[in-house]
């Protein structure tokens, strides 16, 4: 981890000033992806009980995580899509006005951070070089949300080497805040390219580049740009042949597509391989 002085994109380093300024944070860093930020995040977490370590005998590397007990899910009935018609927004969205919608969470934002870190996350969905890969930001006070996101996408240099002098980048800002379900809002504003969380812990709140940014803000850039962004698996399997044959599966939700994708062949199939190509959102 550096800190803010080690951030020389202008665009970036402009938003998370913004952003500080609102929820006032004790201190800022941003995120690098080393190893050496990913141990002492890790040994952060163990001190205050964040995280709790499994037996490091059998799964080395493996970490237990709980969110709050009233903070288990997805919120879907405090999810909204902020466009300024809307008809844009989608027929199985919450839709809210983008105005009304920063009236209501700029006043749970402000001072959000008060005596935490605020850490910034530049990740990238996709590979180095693709034209399909984005870029995105998530600002959090969440290590979870820190190593979740290492996990997940290519955190730190990856990001902003693909980026560049451009300001085509995903926003994501997450707090925690006092995890109220009263003050637990999650919102969308495709017309910004931008994500405001505030509230959970619980993963598919917080961790913004997946259902939030993958999804839904995809779906409105897949639009304008000429592909789709759909929840979907996709599998590639190898027969003992050497050809490799790719499945997409429309499944919804809870139904065993990140089972399916990381399917491992039976001993009784020599020959064959899978691989996951995406466990969730094509």
């Amino acid at each position: 981890m550096t800190d803010k002085g080690a951030l020389t994109h202008t665009g970036i380093r402009t938003w998370v000033d913004e952003v500080a300024a609102m929820t006032r944070p004790d201190r800022i860093l941003v995120c690098d992806g080393s190893e050496a930020e990913k141990d002492e995040l890790i040994a952060e977490s163990l001190a205050t009980g964040e995280l709790i370590a499994l037996n490091q005998a059998k799964m080395p590397g493996c970490y237990l995580h709980r969110s709050a007990s009233h903070d288990v899910a997805r919120t879907e009935h405090l999810t909204y899509v902020c466009t300024s018609r809307k008809d844009d927004s989608g027929p199985n969205n919450n839709w809210m006005p983008p105005a009304d919608a920063l009236a209501k969470l700029t006043p749970l934002f402000t001072g959000a951070m008060k005596g935490r870190t605020m850490y910034v996350v530049p990740f990238l969905m996709g590979p180095p070089g693709s034209r399909f890969s984005k870029v995105g930001v998530e600002i959090s006070d969440s290590k979870y949300v820190v190593l979740s996101m290492r996990t997940m996408t290519r955190v730190g240099e990856p990001a902003l080497d693909h980026l560049g002098s451009s300001d085509d980048f995903t926003r994501c800002l997450h707090s925690l805040g006092d995890l109220s379900p009263d003050r637990r809002f999650i919102m969308h504003f495709p017309e910004r390219n931008t994500v405001w969380s505030i509230g959970s812990g619980y993963g598919g709140n917080a961790l913004l580049g997946k259902k939030c940014m993958a999804l839904r803000l995809a779906s409105w850039l897949a639009r304008k740009e000429g592909w789709l962004a759909e929840h979907m698996l996709i599998l590639g399997l190898e027969d003992p042949h050497k050809k490799m044959h790719y499945v997409a599966g429309a499944f919804p939700s809870a139904c065993g597509k990140t089972n399916l994708a990381m399917l491992v062949p039976p001993k009784e199939l020599p020959g064959w391989k899978a691989t996951t190509v995406g466990d969730d959102i094509a």
